[in-house]
C-alpha cells in the first residue's frame, strides 16, 4: 500500500489543524475520479469526492485543536508538530511508501523529520506541492479540507460567523476583535501563540492605556 498525506488549517488562527492520510493499493483506484488538489475544487466537488474517497480508500485523520497547537509549540516548531502528525497518520495505515507535502523549505530534511516519529519503517517521498503532483496526496488534501471545513462550521454554530479562520480573512479578524472587546481574552478556539492574536491584544492594551 502507498499513502498520501496532507493537512488543512496549518496557518489558521482559529480552529483545528487537520492532517489526513489516504491509503491505496494502486493509483488506479483514484483514476478517472477527477481528484485534484482541494484548493482547485469547489466545496461541492470536495464533498462529493470526500464520500467516494472514504468508500474506496483507507483513511486516517489526526486533529490538533487551537489549545493543543499552542501547547506543542512550547516544545517544538510548528513544522516539527506537523511532521509528527504526518507520522501519526502514516503509522495508522502502515504503508510501504508515503508521499507527503513538505512543510519545510528543505524537502529532504522534512522527510527525515517525519521518519524520526515513525513506529515502523516506511519510505517517505517528501515534495513541495505534492498535493498537485500525486493523486493520492490530492485525495488526502480533500479529506483534510472537508474535515476542517466541517469543524469550522460546527464552531460557527457556537460562536457565530468566524469566517475561514485564517488571519487574512477580514471576517475572522472582526470576530477576534469583537470577542476580545467583550470578554477581554481571546476565544478558546484561537491559537494564542499566533502573532495575529498577540498583535490584537497589544493594540487593545495600548488603546486602554490611552484612555487614562
Amino acid at each position: 500500500m502507498i499513502c498520501g498525506v496532507d493537512e488543512a488549517g496549518k496557518g489558521s488562527v482559529l480552529g483545528p489543524m487537520v492532517v489526513a492520510a489516504v491509503g491505496v493499493s494502486s493509483d488506479d483506484i483514484l483514476a478517472d475520479l477527477g481528484i485534484k488538489d482541494s484548493k482547485l475544487l469547489t466545496a461541492k466537488e470536495r464533498e462529493r469526492l470526500y464520500t467516494i474517497i472514504r468508500k474506496k480508500c483507507r483513511v486516517a485523520i489526526v486533529k490538533l485543536d487551537a489549545q493543543e497547537i499552542d501547547a506543542v509549540r512550547q516544545d517544538m516548531t510548528l513544522n516539527a508538530a506537523v511532521a509528527r502528525a504526518h507520522a501519526q497518520v502514516i503509522t495508522k495505515l502502515s504503508p510501504a511508501c508515503a508521499y507527503v507535502d513538505a512543510c519545510d523549505v528543505n524537502s529532504f530534511r522534512y522527510a527525515e523529520m517525519v521518519k524520526s516519529h515513525l513506529e515502523r519503517p516506511c519510505e517517505i517521498v517528501s515534495e513541495h506541492h505534492a498535493d498537485e503532483k500525486f493523486p493520492v496526496v490530492s485525495a488526502a488534501s480533500i479529506i483534510a479540507k472537508v474535515t476542517r471545513d466541517r469543524a469550522i462550521a460546527m464552531l460557527a454554530k457556537k460562536y457565530g460567523d468566524i469566517g475561514s479562520g485564517y488571519p487574512a480573512d477580514p471576517v475572522t479578524i472582526r470576530f477576534l476583535n469583537a470577542y476580545i472587546d467583550e470578554h477581554r481574552i481571546p476565544p478558546p478556539i484561537a491559537r494564542k501563540s499566533w502573532k495575529t492574536v498577540s498583535t490584537i491584544l497589544a493594540k487593545k492594551t495600548q488603546s486602554s492605556l490611552g484612555d487614562f
